[in-house]
Parts: C-alpha cells; structure tokens; sequence
C-alpha cells in the first residue's frame, strides 16, 4: 500500500472487447463489468479480463482498496451470459472447463490481500451474487435485487460458492436463496447480512468513494493483519496457520505506523501511514 498523500491519475483501461473496464482514482482501484446490453451478464473472457485487472491492482503499491462494480446503471451482475451456454458449457468438458475458469476469477476475489468492496445498483442476479459473496463488503442501493435462479435451470453449485454464501447469511437463509430460486429485495439482503448497507440510489457513488477513502487512509498492515485473520478464522480447524496471523500482528507492532498513529493521537491529527 501507500503514502496518503499519493495521488494516482484517474484512467481508465477496456478489456474483453470493451465488456471489462479498470479505472485507478486515487489510492482505489474500479473493477467494471460493462455488458450493458445484457445486464452485465459475464462470458468467460471476461471473468479472465477479471483475474488480469486483479493481478495489476495486487502488484500496484499505490491501491489500496479495490470497488467492483457494474456499469450502464440497471445491473451490478446479472449472472452468467447464458446465450454463449452452448459453447462455453454444451458438454461435460466444456462445463468443468468453465467451472474451473469461473472459480479461478472467484478465488482472485474472494483472496484478494486488499480490501474489496461490491457496488451493487440493480440486478444482482447467480454469477453476480456469487462475485458480490467474494467481496469483503456490500453497499447497495434501495431498489437492487438479489438472487440465485439455479433451481430454475437446473444448474449445481458448488461447494466453494455456496460456502462463501453460508459463511455470509448462514445455512437458513443460504437455502431459502436456492430453495425458492426467487429475487430478493435490498431491504431482505440487509435482513440476512448479505449488504452491509443500503442506500438511496442517488447516494451511492460519493457513500463508497468516502468509504474506500476512509479504509485507505488507515494503517494498511492493520489492515492486512485483519483481512488474513478474519480468512483463517472461516477456515477448518485443522486448516488454520495462526502463526502466520499473530506473524501479521507482531509487524503491526514493530511497525512504524505504529509509532505514528501513537503520536498523531497524542497530538491530535490525523496519521500519516506508510505501510512500514
């Protein structure tokens, strides 16, 4: 991570013909699923344009929160693009492939050393509620749907997507989401856990903004001890390295910014963090 005070010019770069846009403002980094005409419905040469915006926002000191989104204003994600099925999962080679790919781009969410947070406006609808799952935190607006239509057609989850759900909402709700296979509104997620807020549709853009901000500009090796902390806490017991989350700790402590944040609340200002 950074210096506070770094500034990264705002750009913009297109992949996938266009359907994947990364955008960099400032110590965040913008994931945009751009099939507007199809409510952001994803092929698997996006979700590997995905795994590619990802990898430059990890090796890139200057971001520290990344915010994924969708554009054209109706949908975050609404699921797989289901009219490319016959040739991306026609036959049971074509399905593991896709499958392998699919789960490849989630764990590059779901794993992601930085903060994540999903900027949901509109349909969050299968693929989409998977990818929002991966995220560490979910910010919608009042009139977003949410949903998992797999019992509809005759689809299997597997258990990495639905244990990211139920490790989310619990296992009543996770079936209530499968069983009925029906949309959700964004007063129901909140009910479950699946947001953590919900907000006019208006207020959305500056709410998260000001909230990626505010989680960039604390001490980036607190931040880093939690996030892999709280990912050892959801693993199996005998799955757990503690040593490497109390490893994650001690550096807070030895670090400088500790130093720092002790001063500048001695002297009342806002710290300078360096990730050192």
């Amino acid at each position: 991570m950074n210096h506070p005070a770094t500034v990264v010019p705002a750009d913009t770069k297109s992949f996938a013909d266009n359907k994947m846009l990364s955008r960099k403002e400032g110590r965040v980094g913008y994931v945009i699923y751009n099939n507007v005409e199809k409510h952001n419905a994803v092929s698997l040469d996006m979700w590997e344009a995905a795994v590619g915006i990802l990898d430059d926002f990890r090796s890139d000191p200057n971001i520290c929160v990344v915010v994924v989104t969708g554009a054209g204003g109706k949908a975050f994600v609404s699921g797989a693009d289901i009219s490319k099925f016959e040739k991306e999962r026609s036959d049971e080679a074509a399905v593991k492939r896709y499958s392998s790919i699919v789960e490849k781009a989630y764990a590059a969410f779901h794993e992601f050393p930085k903060p994540t947070i999903a900027m949901i406006r509109g349909y969050c609808i299968g693929g989409g509620m998977g990818l929002a799952t991966c995220c560490d935190l979910r910010i919608s607006t009042e009139g977003s749907k949410f949903g998992v239509p797999a019992a509809k057609l005759g689809l299997g989850y597997a258990y990495p997507g639905l244990k990211r759900l139920v490790d989310i909402v619990g296992p009543s709700f996770a079936m209530e989401i499968f069983y009925t296979a029906r949309q959700f509104t964004a007063a129901e997620a909140l009910t479950m856990g699946l947001v953590n807020r919900v907000l006019p549709d208006g207020e959305l853009e500056k709410y998260v903004k000001d909230y990626a901000d505010t989680i960039a500009g604390n001490a980036p090796l607190t931040i880093k001890a939690v996030k892999a902390t709280v990912a050892e806490v959801m693993r199996e017991d005998s799955k757990r390295d503690i040593a490497r989350t109390q490893a994650l700790v001690d550096a807070c402590f030895k670090s400088n910014d500790y130093e720092e944040g002790r001063k500048a609340f001695m002297e009342k200002r806002k710290p300078v963090f360096t990730g050192t």
